[in-house]
């Protein structure tokens, strides 16, 4: 399409051309600093010396010239489609400047003339080289303009300079005081064979062939916006490029657009959901604050939330019922037309069941049984929620259809199980051997005589009578984390709650002499450490809980560890007895007016603290204080309700008394 030779000969006849220039103009351009260029185009016939072998390249090149120019690069195909009153007919020069306006790469102007003799300004040489680059199938991409007189290039102008920089053709004047581009100056003959040598390189590595692929696309770039909007399941960028976020946020009001794209990523939408991105870390933190300085929670890499809203810095979002800013780099915004799946609950049997997405691989995990069904929910339908509590009928969560709080997720894993040793033992032995006649699932095919489960009822419950800790709770962690003790972790380092497990790399675990030794790290070095009494580090509520309350808070990224191991308890629980299901009243510890809450050694004001209660995010309902287990009520003296509840404290203390108006009772329960 231009002159050119392709591959390594091109590459050669380029250093060949900057060594082997004649000396008939040796006095005329010897020496200069665009010395190669000007001898390249010369060698092609592009840019022509007078008839005394001068090419005067310091001369300001005119619209006429600069138009044959590309005409002769490009080889374009003569025309008259286009012709201009001040040209006359026939000669070289208009038959150039015609080939040019029939490839749509110039026009005149509306008087009808071209003005050949103008010289050409810098901003419009940008636009006659944007414009070569689109006849040539070259991508289109642009690049933030930084230049000190940026204001001084024309609006109609920016995104072609735009262009021109991106690929590195245009550079602008350095300066002490810096680069600038100066879009009124007139270019040279020099320049004009500098930009469009720049551009022969530019179209040789990026054009898209006829009857090809392309050779190499270069990647959106990540620094410029687009407003857009989506059509029929396609999304389609404004053309216009902006070279600031506030820009594109203007244009997205005035536009009729419902996107704003940063390169190839989408940075706001109308309506949509979120979820985590592939990160580094493999997982994406959820903020209180816009500066990213204080953490409330954090996820999985592809796990969903709830969209609020979104700029270039950060998007607001909510995680069960915690809303809180996360990078936008490492959240995926996905348009409500675009969603191609997304957690949903739905009723099997009368449970309620769980079917979760990953956004990342784009497919469904397997589904799992969470607890009974609430009365709301019908056979057939899907559900939608964030905290596992509040549900909705639509996935963008306006609709509420009613409010259900699983029994074992918020109970207290304080309160200890009413199964035996030997009934623990049952439960374990049962579900082994179901999972190993499970032909499709082959790590169980020794689960019977394999599991590092086995025989653990009796460890167990000597554990929760001196560590204060639910038996059936530790069961179903190791479950939940060990894969019923049959994980590599399990079998080869007795690692049954996959401790020190990260998302960063699943092969990396603690090991322990025993199975045993496993259950007292979980127990002493996490749960009575840091997770349960208020004096750990993560103490968010002595219960498997969610995102906004209970460990699931900080202990694992997945969003719903805390309502699979309470499913876990359920299942467990329901089939085998019912012996723990609604043992306790539960509720929340709330807040008034910020006021932190005391817990007594005895149902009075004047009796000591038994510990206090520290300030706690609550969620966007208010509801999500720390999940707290009743086991009896009286009326003090002071003639308040006083609610015995489960400790958080860790042993020898068991109980202790809260303030009846302190505390909210979880409905239902």
């Amino acid at each position: 399409m231009f002159k050119k030779i392709v591959g390594l000969a091109f590459a050669l006849i380029v250093a060949l051309s900057f060594t082997t220039q004649s000396t008939s103009h040796a006095n005329d351009i010897k020496g200069h600093q665009m010395v190669n260029e000007l001898t390249y185009w010369s060698n092609l016939n592009v840019i022509r010396p007078d008839s005394k072998g001068n090419y005067y390249p310091n001369r300001a090149v005119t619209r006429g010239e600069f138009a044959s120019y590309i005409t002769r690069a490009l080889e374009l195909p003569d025309s008259t489609t286009y012709t201009f009153k001040d040209l006359k007919a026939g000669n070289e020069l208009t038959r150039e400047i015609q080939a040019a306006a029939g490839s749509n790469i110039l026009s005149g102007y509306p008087d009808g003339t071209f003005r050949p003799n103008e010289k050409i300004t810098r901003q419009h040489m940008a636009a006659l080289l944007e414009k070569a680059l689109r006849y040539s199938n070259v991508p289109l991409e642009g690049q933030p303009l930084t230049f000190k007189d940026n204001n001084k290039i024309s609006d109609q102008f920016k995104p072609a300079v735009a262009t021109n920089v991106y690929y590195n053709i245009i550079r602008g004047s350095h300066t002490k005081n810096g680069v600038f581009f100066e879009p009124q100056g007139n270019a040279t003959i020099a320049h004009a064979a500098a930009f469009l040598f720049r551009m022969q390189t530019t179209i040789e590595t990026f054009a898209v062939k006829e009857g090809e692929g392309p050779v190499e696309t270069p990647a959106p770039n990540p620094n410029v916006y687009y407003v857009g909007k989506i059509s029929n399941g396609v999304i389609t960028k404004n053309s216009t490029v902006y070279f600031n976020y506030e820009q594109a946020e203007s244009a997205l009001k005035n536009s009729g657009s419902n996107l704003i794209i940063k390169g190839d990523k989408i940075i706001k939408m109308s309506s949509g959901i979120a979820s985590a991105a592939d990160t580094k870390a493999n997982t994406v933190t959820i903020y209180s604050d816009k500066n990213f300085t204080k953490s409330l929670s954090y996820a999985v890499e592809g796990s969903q939330f709830k969209y609020i809203g979104s700029n270039n810095q950060y998007a607001i979002v909510q995680l069960a019922d915690t809303k809180g800013y996360a990078k936008i780099d490492e959240v995926t915004l996905t348009p409500t037309s675009l969603i191609k799946g997304q957690d949903f609950y739905f009723v099997e049997g009368g449970y309620l069941t769980h079917r979760t997405y990953n956004h990342i691989t784009q497919k469904y995990n397997w589904d799992y049984v969470v607890s009974e069904a609430p009365v709301f929910m019908q056979r057939g339908g899907q559900y939608y929620s964030q905290d596992g509590v509040n549900f909705y009928s639509d996935v963008l969560l306006t609709k509420k259809v009613g409010t259900h709080y699983p029994y074992f997720q918020f109970q207290s894993i304080r309160q200890p199980s009413n199964y035996t040793a030997e009934e623990l033992d049952n439960m374990i032995m049962t579900l082994l051997a179901e999972r190993q006649a499970i032909k499709t699932s082959p790590q169980y095919a020794k689960a019977t005589t394999e599991s590092r489960l086995i025989g653990m009822g009796k460890f167990l419950k000597q554990v929760e009578a001196q560590y204060n800790v639910n038996a059936l709770f530790i069961l179903a962690a190791a479950m939940h984390e060990g894969d019923y003790g049959v994980s590599k972790n399990a079998l080869t380092k007795n690692n049954i709650f996959g401790i020190k497990v990260f998302d960063t790399d699943p092969t990396l675990g603690e090991v322990y002499k025993s199975r045993d030794d496993s259950v007292l790290a979980f127990i002493n070095r996490y749960v009575n450490l840091n997770y349960v009494p208020q004096s750990g580090g993560y103490a968010k509520g002595a219960a498997p809980g969610n995102k906004t309350a209970g460990m699931n808070v900080h202990y694992a990224s997945d969003p719903f560890w805390g309502s699979k191991i309470a499913g876990h308890m359920y299942r467990m629980d329901n089939r085998f007895g019912k012996k723990d299901y609604k043992q306790a009243k539960l509720a929340f510890v709330s807040y008034e007016n910020g006021l932190l809450v005391n817990v007594r050694n005895e149902p009075s004001t004047a009796s000591p603290v038994h510990f206090t209660y520290k300030a706690k995010y609550v969620g966007e309902t208010g509801v999500f204080g720390y999940p707290i287990s009743i086991v009896e009520e009286t009326k003090g003296t002071d003639g308040y309700v006083w609610y015995k509840i489960m400790s958080d404290n860790n042993p020898p203390e068991k109980y202790g008394w809260v303030r009846s108006d302190l505390v909210q009772l979880i409905p239902g329960n």
